[in-house]
């Protein structure tokens, strides 16, 4: 009975040790190990600016979301609210079409907007709110316009309910808003939008 029990107990454990994941001896290459982005900046390289402008924030590319990125723009004072929100939004365009910093470059930040952009005011029959780019916002990709929305709509661009009224030179406006899914995935979820008045 004993020599029994012993050889039950050496058979149960070998069935147990079969249970694990068994080495291969086949050669498998599923490349490099994905490297990990921060995503975060190592010191506020941006606290200085505030004094030689006004502070603000800027959504860039880092890995495939959207993240919020201090900076600051020059706004002239004593300009009227309607002119100081176009510039407001000058500003923004240049400050995301901007190379990264080699700070923000290390954190793995990025941006997709490209320079020699503009933005306007309202034309007549535009809503007061209205910013009219030189470039339609169709003909942007999914990431440059996820970046524009997000950082027009959170700032003293827009009128602060998360959403912005965007169109090119001429045809029809449309009110975007930055929403969660955008930020998380502008590469594929594109800024909800619907039209408004004002078709130029």
């Amino acid at each position: 009975m004993t020599v029994r029990r012993l050889l039950a107990l050496f058979l149960l454990g070998v069935v147990l040790a079969g249970c694990g994941i068994r080495a291969t001896e086949v050669p498998t290459d599923f490349g490099a190990a994905p490297s990990r982005v921060r995503c975060t900046l190592t010191e506020p390289e941006i606290s200085t600016q505030s004094t030689r402008g006004v502070p603000v924030q800027v959504f860039l590319l880092c890995g495939s979301s959207l993240m919020a990125v201090d900076r600051s723009v020059r706004v002239a004072e004593g300009a009227p609210d309607s002119q100081r929100r176009v510039l407001v939004a000058q500003g923004l365009l240049d400050e995301l079409a901007r190379t990264p910093s080699p700070a923000e470059k290390e954190a793995g930040y990025t941006t997709d907007v490209r320079g020699g952009m503009t933005v306007e005011g309202p034309r007549r029959g535009d809503p007061d709110d209205a910013l009219r780019l030189n470039v339609s916002p169709d003909a942007l990709t999914s990431y440059a316009l996820a970046q524009i929305v997000c950082t027009f709509s959170d700032s003293a661009a827009a009128e602060g309910d998360g959403s912005v009224v965007l169109g090119g030179q001429e045809g029809q406006l449309r009110r975007y808003e930055c929403t969660d899914e955008v930020r998380t995935r502008p590469g594929t979820a594109e800024p909800p939008s619907a039209k408004v008045g004002g078709e130029g």
